[in-house]
């Protein structure tokens, strides 16, 4: 009689292991999905904070040149040698153009001057601007306007220099402000004339920058821009123009190093642009930036207290930074009644400081 094996009945996945393979592959995909969601956020923020570097790195390479060659005059030792000038508040030159009050652009003995918390642009060492800085004179029979929108209780700084290259030849140029000097003298002009040959003389462009904090910039209506007057020539006339210098700088704040004797070019104290003592000299400059991200993060506040310059809280804390009431206040976003995604409260920041200490803080 022959063997006949035996069948084996093939069983299926029971009910319980079903359901183990189901959870099992559930929290593995959960795992994933959290990590992967978290490396997303991680990389976002990551990103938003080297943007926001890379903001700040670009608008203080603007600013600290500029600042560090200030009082620079061509072969002459500091300003009060250069004839041609006047101060701002003295009778207007002919030839220099009348924005922001008389002689803005040919006040070369205030080579650095500044607003402090407000932008009046005020003549140094006082006194209100007498003509309008956001408005450019009736060129050609086109009237240019800037729409200047500053931030109110934003600090300027103002820059007054030659610049470093020297343009060369034996004439100045009409209708640029230029600075023809020698080892013994200079003088400014923004209508031509003769300068002396190198080596014995030497032809520079006179460079007038003032930097502010406008609530607008050329990418949003509603991101802040750093902003600056730059000193030009238009229809053969010297005539300023203003200039974005990068979109996303919140804040603007500055403190001027001095040097109480003028002696040592060593700074004792900071004070602000408008508290410069009569006879003091000014050898650095600290300047703070606040720069805030082009968009806000759903869930995110920024909840922080920032103090810098004379921002502090022992004057108060505010939300707004265009409250001309709250100038000197300490910042804190998430005060702003503006909670849409395009306001203060939800978006990132990042506040840099420099300190620049001026090459030519003595003459040159």
């Amino acid at each position: 009689m022959s063997h006949i094996p035996s069948r084996h009945r093939q069983r299926g996945m029971s009910m319980v292991e079903l359901m183990v393979a189901l959870l099992l592959g559930a929290i593995i995909i959960f795992g994933a999905t959290t990590v992967y969601n978290r490396s997303r956020k991680s990389y976002g923020e990551n990103e938003a904070v080297a943007r926001l570097q890379e903001t700040a790195r670009y608008a203080m390479s603007v600013i600290e040149p500029d600042v560090r060659m200030s009082n620079y005059f061509g072969l002459v030792k500091g300003a009060s040698v250069v004839a041609g000038q006047a101060g701002q508040t003295d009778p207007a030159l002919a030839g220099f153009p009348a924005i922001c009050g008389n002689n803005f652009a040919a006040d070369m003995n205030s080579n650095l001057q500044g607003d402090n918390n407000q932008y009046v642009i005020s003549a140094s060492p006082l006194g209100a601007r007498t003509a309008a800085c956001d408005a450019l004179p009736n060129l050609n029979n086109v009237a240019l306007i800037w729409n200047t929108g500053a931030q109110a209780t934003s600090d300027t700084l103002t820059v007054r220099r030659a610049s470093v290259f020297n343009q060369g030849g034996v004439a100045l140029t009409n209708g640029v402000l230029q600075l023809c000097s020698s080892r013994v003298a200079g003088r400014i002009s923004p209508t031509g004339g003769a300068c002396p040959a190198a080596p014995q003389g030497q032809i520079n462009n006179i460079i007038v920058n003032t930097y502010y904090v406008d609530r607008a910039s050329q990418q949003s209506p509603t991101l802040p821009s750093l902003r600056r007057k730059v000193l030009t020539s238009r229809l053969n006339a010297v005539a300023f123009a203003d200039q974005e210098v990068i979109a996303g700088v919140e804040d603007l704040q500055v403190q001027f190093g001095i040097d109480p004797n003028g002696l040592t070019g060593v700074a004792t104290r900071y004070v602000n642009p408008n508290a410069v003592p009569a006879g003091a000299q000014v050898v650095a400059v600290r300047v703070w930036l606040l720069v805030r991200a082009d968009q806000g993060e759903t869930g995110f506040i920024d909840n922080q207290i920032y103090q810098y310059g004379d921002r502090s809280t022992a004057t108060g804390t505010t939300g707004d930074l265009n409250n001309a009431a709250s100038a000197g206040f300490a910042y804190q976003p998430s005060l702003s009644t503006d909670d849409s995604m395009t306001g203060p409260r939800h978006v990132r920041r990042l506040l840099i400081s420099r300190t620049i200490q001026i090459r030519n803080a003595l003459g040159t």
